[in-house]
């Protein structure tokens, strides 16, 4: 695979199963809200029962010695086999169940499993929050010097899978946000996301096509930006019927700037002294992946946590609030802008040319909002339904006392587990080499959008709807 395209090829070929593979028994979407579902109805019921799963969602503890770190991971170490066992067998179904080699996928994961131990074991560290060394942005960073320095065997690739590994902590993430905060600030996220799709797309696609760029590549690249990044350059892709390495070169600038943003973002807010809400949001309106945005979000969080009083708001707060305005605000529009320019491509642009990727003129229906609905929404949805109910049974400082700690404290460490899988995976899976194979004209038209995507969200964030985001976890 070039150096151009292994980004981008290593992320499409997570999102489907390549040619000639076992027929697929539903897609990553279900499987990883199927997945997110399990752990959490299993938590409830271990909790119920007067027991819990915290033995199992085990993470290396606080540490300030090596002595101190051997002794803790050599305590638990019965809790991380079991740990890794039972993400393999889930894991290992779904890849069974989407027709995928499931040896090659376990030989790969428990690499991906035992360094992103070392990492966490690296985030515990005792002085790892003055360096801002959190796991999510150590597993990214490690997996990008890894990939850039060195030729990593085939054989670990079918393990790299981003978009599972995040749709199923994005799932988890859903145990942690209570319902009644999606109903209270979700029309605020909806109306954000709303305003940025509309005016990033326009902006990208506006100086694409001054540019001479393919209409097709110019919608690709435009709501690659607008939206969800990776998920959303396959999924318009195939809507319009865009080249394969159209798609390729929008994911390539997707995870570019994802990973530019991811350190940018944070620290620029940790500068200004964003309140931890007000951040959160910031980073939703103006990443370009789920992933990429989680760890700058998380970061922002961990880094309020551990230097209480520099920054306003609750430290859960960032994670919240990127998670309305990305996940329940941003996302949703994948389908929206595939259905309406699957009519224009259809309607207009192959009526007007003949250059359509295999002849057939697909004709668009409403069933294409749902087909390219990202269905792991649902189970976030799902999962902050039962958490809710499960709080109404229980007073404020009960919850707090009794429920965070046995049931939410180790659905929070598998969403963490999850989301560490899958920063490891970016790195591990982007070349910066492939920038130089984009293009300037896509770079430009890209970049126009980036530009206008951060000032358009910081405005909103910071002014505009500022006192909803600040008010989050309060």
């Amino acid at each position: 695979m070039s150096d151009r395209s292994i980004a981008g090829d290593a992320v499409a070929a997570n999102a489907v199963p390549t040619r000639g593979a076992r027929k697929p028994f539903g897609t990553e979407d279900w499987w990883a809200v199927g997945i997110g579902l399990l752990a959490i109805v299993v938590a409830y019921g271990l909790f119920a029962s007067g027991s819990s799963i915290k033995w199992l969602a085990v993470a290396p503890a606080k540490w300030a010695s090596i002595g101190q770190l051997a002794g803790d991971l050599g305590k638990h170490a019965g809790g991380f086999v079991a740990l890794f066992i039972a993400f393999a067998a889930v894991f290992s179904i779904a890849i069974a169940a989407l027709g995928l080699p499931v040896g090659q996928f376990l030989a790969g994961f428990l690499v991906v499993f035992i360094v992103s131990t070392l990492v966490f074991a690296a985030g515990a560290w005792a002085q790892a929050s003055a360096y801002n060394l959190e796991p999510p942005l150590i597993a990214l960073a490690l997996g990008l010097i890894v990939s850039n320095l060195f030729t990593l065997p085939a054989w670990l690739a079918p393990a790299l899978r981003v978009e599972f590994y995040i749709k199923v902590g994005i799932v988890l993430l859903g145990a942690t946000l209570p319902l009644t905060l999606i109903v209270w600030a979700g029309p605020v996220a909806i109306g954000q996301a709303t305003i940025v799709s509309l005016v990033t797309f326009f902006v990208i696609y506006g100086v694409a096509r001054a540019f001479d760029i393919d209409k097709r590549f110019a919608a690709v690249l435009g709501v690659g930006g607008a939206v969800c990044g990776v998920s959303a350059a396959i999924a318009i892709a195939g809507a319009v019927r865009a080249r394969r390495e159209q798609a390729s070169v929008a994911i390539t600038l997707v995870v570019v700037w994802a990973i530019v943003m991811v350190f940018a973002l944070p620290a620029v807010s940790r500068a200004l002294g964003l309140p931890t809400g007000v951040a959160g949001a910031w980073i939703g309106t103006s990443e370009f992946a789920d992933a990429a945005g989680i760890a700058a979000a998380q970061a922002y969080g961990d880094f309020a946590r551990h230097a209480p009083g520099v920054v306003a708001g609750a430290p859960d707060a960032s994670l919240q609030a990127f998670v309305l305005m990305k996940v329940v605000g941003r996302d949703i529009w994948i389908g929206i802008w595939a259905f309406v320019l699957a009519i224009v491509a259809t309607t207009r642009w192959e009526r007007d040319s003949a250059d359509g990727a295999d002849g057939v003129q697909a004709k668009p229906s409403a069933r294409e909002i749902w087909t390219r609905f990202p269905k792991f929404v649902i189970g976030f949805v799902i999962a902050s339904a039962i958490v809710t109910w499960i709080a109404s049974h229980y007073t404020l400082a009960d919850y707090r006392s009794v429920v965070t700690p046995a049931f939410v404290a180790p659905i929070v460490a598998l969403r963490t587990w999850a989301f560490t899988f899958c920063f490891l995976s970016i790195g591990l899976t982007t070349r910066f080499a492939t920038l130089a194979g984009t293009g300037a004209k896509p770079l430009a038209a890209f970049t126009a959008g980036v530009v206008v995507n951060v000032v358009i969200g910081y405005w909103l964030s910071v002014h505009l709807f500022a006192p909803y985001w600040s008010a989050l976890g309060q």
